[in-house]
């Protein structure tokens, strides 16, 4: 097995993440899709596109079934929201891609699966939007992920997001031996699918194909909590589209991810803050680590 780094401070300062220029506008400083959400858990959604936002993106768009698109519009004034044809239980319909189309040109990053239920229309929904965005950096969360084993060799980086449970049954394994071994089962999985993996969990481990592979330890147990990981699937989208290649992404995220829930857990307590809680934290937690001593705050970016 490859070495392995820590993401700690010093690899943190070592990789710092894009900063926007002075002049940037809302597009240049990253542009978001989060395709997310069900009739059942239609929270996902904003708890991604929330998080995105507070990574730094500058622009979010978010496509949901057409059952609860509104509310989700009036829930989360910042972003676009395009409705998607569902199938009777909430699943999104692979014909249904339609609205996406034209949206190339306007999308730097992609995050699907936070909030889906059905694995089945997730496959084929999953397989109908890549052909619309190839080349564009894309994370596959939750129910999404199920699409990994039917996937055509793809042209662009592909990112996984599953714990434990989730990884055994992706690829067949027991969970036990992935709960022993984390650092293996995520080289196992990432050179199987030709993609990067985040196994996530009190240890949680990035892999890529080429054997590389880090790891972070921290965070606490009121980061296991209902949602917690639709927030750590928006930051990384969030990063990715500010220019962060997928593993940068993912690394930072887990750390911004861990060190936010260090941050309520201190002001509320370990256990009991909530997920939608975490990405208010995100943007101090990523200025004290992007910030070196003495430095002066982020440069202005103007309203458009």
């Amino acid at each position: 097995m490859s070495a392995v780094d820590d993401i700690d401070d010093a690899w943190l300062h070592r990789w710092p993440l894009p900063m926007p220029r002075a002049d940037d506008d809302k597009n240049q400083r990253g542009r978001v899709l989060v395709v997310a959400g069900s009739p059942q858990v239609p929270g996902a959604a904003l708890l991604a596109g929330t998080a995105a936002l507070r990574a730094g993106a500058g622009k979010l768009l978010i496509a949901t079934g057409a059952s609860i698109a509104p509310r989700i519009g009036i829930e989360m004034p910042e972003s676009r929201v395009v409705a998607l044809a569902e199938d009777g239980e909430g699943g999104l319909l692979p014909g249904g891609v339609e609205p996406l189309h034209g949206l190339v040109e306007q999308i730097d990053a992609l995050l699907l699966g936070p909030g889906w239920l059905d694995g089945r229309a997730g496959r084929e929904f999953v397989h109908a939007v890549l052909t619309v965005f190839p080349g564009k950096p894309v994370i596959l969360d939750a129910k999404a992920m199920s699409a990994i084993e039917s996937l055509p060799p793809l042209e662009q980086p592909l990112l996984l997001t599953p714990h434990a449970g989730e990884l055994a049954e992706l690829a067949g394994e027991k969970r036990e031996d992935i709960d022993a071994d984390p650092m293996s089962a995520a080289a196992r999985a990432a050179r199987r699918w030709n993609c990067i993996v985040a196994l996530k969990g009190p240890l949680t481990v990035i892999a890529r194909p080429d054997g590389s592979l880090w790891r972070h330890r921290g965070g606490n147990v009121g980061l296991a909590s209902s949602g917690s990981g639709d927030v750590l699937a928006g930051l990384v989208v969030g990063l990715a589209a500010r220019g962060a290649p997928l593993e940068q992404a993912a690394a930072w995220a887990v750390a911004l991810h861990a060190r936010a829930g260090d941050a309520l857990a201190t002001r509320i307590g370990m256990l009991g803050y909530l997920a939608r809680e975490l990405p208010g934290e995100v943007p101090a937690v990523m200025r004290g680590l992007t910030q070196g001593p003495g430095q002066s705050d982020l440069p202005s970016i103007r309203a458009t």
